[in-house]
Order: structure tokens, then sequence, then C-alpha cells
């Protein structure tokens, strides 16, 4: 990775965290149609309840979220450590509380009472959403959330498309999740299936995006 003047890696940043929000926009409109976890999750959930973890530790499903993310970053740091940028940290830190701030403002709007037939559209919606901000992260190149690395690394590293590597990578989350004792709904099978080919439909817009901001804030030409 070319080394960045603090200026740009600033915009960079701010890129990130824009598509942070965007994101996890999209995974709160998922999430409160209560139609089943994303299967990154699901996997998390499955953890949490198969494995014997001991009392002192105390552990709550967000930490066993927070562990994996931990081992993800630290296997991609041996594998190529210039996936793991700043950003990578950020989409830690701040995704949960982001979501948290979602669902106080949606929540009085979106939930199991409403019929399934507007729950359904909602999730795909949230699902299209979640995959825009997630391309906006990933063309920052300030780094991404752990688990969307492994798809970007997987692709990078094979030469394929990041739509089939990222379908293949939610449902491996999802099958070992739910063999582990996670819960599997209509939603994670809409999300394996929808977010990854959605993505690889938004790079192209997304890294104009990233391009015309970094252009104008940054003075930064755009890097094959």
């Amino acid at each position: 990775m070319n080394r960045r003047s603090l200026r740009e890696m600033a915009v960079r940043v701010v890129l990130l965290l824009l598509g942070l929000w965007i994101a996890h926009l999209g995974v709160t409109l998922f999430l409160q149609t209560n139609l089943g976890s994303d299967p990154f999750n699901v996997f998390v959930q499955g953890l949490f309840r198969a494995l014997p973890w001991p009392d002192w530790a105390g552990m709550t499903h967000g930490r066993v979220h927070l562990l994996v993310s931990l081992l993800i970053m630290v296997v991609l740091l041996v594998v190529d450590r210039s996936y793991v940028g700043i950003g990578t940290v950020l989409c830690m830190a701040l995704g949960g509380p982001i979501i948290d701030v979602y669902t106080l403002w949606l929540s009085p709007f979106l939930n199991e009472t409403l019929p399934l037939a507007v729950r359904v559209p909602l999730l795909a919606v949230g699902c299209v959403i979640l995959a825009f901000g997630m391309t906006i992260v990933i063309r920052s190149q300030a780094g991404t959330g752990p688990n969307d690395l492994v798809a970007v690394v997987l692709s990078d590293k094979s030469g394929k498309p990041f739509g089939p590597v990222r379908i293949g990578v939610d449902l491996t989350f999802a099958l070992v999740g739910f063999a582990l004792g996670g819960v599997v709904g209509v939603g994670t099978i809409i999300c394996a299936f929808l977010v990854g080919p959605a993505a690889q439909l938004f790079f192209p817009v997304s890294e104009k995006i990233c391009v015309c901001v970094l252009n104008q804030f940054a003075g930064v030409r755009s890097r094959s």
C-alpha cells in the first residue's frame, strides 16, 4: 500500500464512516423486520450457543461477535496486512452503537406486527442499502469490517467476481452457524443471495464517488 498523506487518509476515513452509516441503516432495516439475522451473526449466535464458555468470561453475543471479528482480523494480518486498516477497527468499534441509534429511530415504525408482504420488501431494501454502504467502505481503502474482508480477500486472491464469492462466504457462515445452533430465517437466505450481487453492481458507482471526493478534497488522482 502506498504511503498516504494525513489529509488523504482523513478523507478516506470520512468516506468510510459515511459508508458505515449507510450500511448500518440497511442492517437495522434488515434486523427490524424480524425475519432472521444476517449470515455472519447466525455464525456468531451458533458459536455463542455451542461452545462451553466459562462463567468467569461473562460472554455475551456481542462479546463473541467482537472476539470472532478480532480473530478474523489477526488471521488477515498474517495473510496480507495491507487489507487491514484503521477502518477495520472503526467498523468493529462503531457498528453496534450505530445500529443502536437507528433502532431507536426505526423501532416505532418497523416491527413484527407488520404484514409479511411489507416486511420482506423492507428486508430486501435493507440488504440493498447495506450493499451500497459496504461498497463505499471498501472503496475508501481505509479498511473495512472483518467479515467483509474475508470476501474481499478471497475475491482478490482468486480473481473471481466479488458477488459470487460473497454468496459463498455468507452461505458458509450461515450453514456453520445453523449447525452450531444459530437461527436461520428467510431474511438470512435473502441476505446471503442478495448482498453480494448488489455490492457487485454498486462497486463502479462507489468507486466514482470515492475518486471524486478524493480529487476534490485531497488532491488524489485515481489509482489502479
